[in-house]
């Protein structure tokens, strides 16, 4: 199995662009991050994009970085949390490349997040009630485009991406 573009899915906490890293070195592939590209090509970070866009502004620019993106060769791709909100985004990830839902709980989406202040999701309402929303949205959006889903709760990014190549390289 030739593996040249890996996309990875999954929500706020799970590790995308920490295993993503791993996972890029082990294959090696490159390494890409779609918000990080997002922060370069506007040279603003996320929470000020959301503020002055609003999230239907930053899903617009999520949107054409995918469509670019998800053409890259020899890449892991990290995208960020909200991209399967975008039918479009999952059409493009779903038929461009090898798609990995980095699975994490609830219980540890809320620890791994908890001092995040630069997610803006989190800044509205109850961080918690937050994610248990945009969970019950997004699993089952997560799992329809995944070729391979991958739990990350009780292993290091570094074990889940070695886990990752194994199960890769099997196919």
């Amino acid at each position: 199995m030739t593996l040249n573009r890996v996309f990875l899915v999954g929500p706020m906490g799970a590790g995308k662009s920490t295993i993503g890293k791993y996972l890029a070195d082990h294959l090696k592939l490159q390494f890409a991050d779609t918000d990080t590209e997002i922060e370069s090509r506007t040279g603003a970070d996320i929470p000020w994009i959301f503020d002055v866009e609003g999230e239907e502004g930053f899903r617009d620019r999520e949107q054409q970085v995918v469509e670019e993106m998800t053409l890259w060769d020899d890449a892991v791709l990290a995208t960020g949390g909200g991209v399967v909100m975008r039918p479009d985004n999952r059409r493009v990830l779903g038929s461009r490349g090898f798609v990995i839902y980095l699975y994490a709980s609830l219980e540890e989406q809320v620890r791994r997040t908890r001092k995040d202040r630069k997610r803006p999701l989190l800044q509205k309402g109850e961080p918690e009630q937050v994610l248990r929303d945009l969970f019950a949205i997004r699993d089952p959006l997560y799992r329809e485009i995944a070729d391979h889903v991958i739990e990350t709760d009780s292993c290091s990014p570094r074990t889940v991406a070695q886990r990752l190549v194994r199960e890769l390289t099997s196919r």
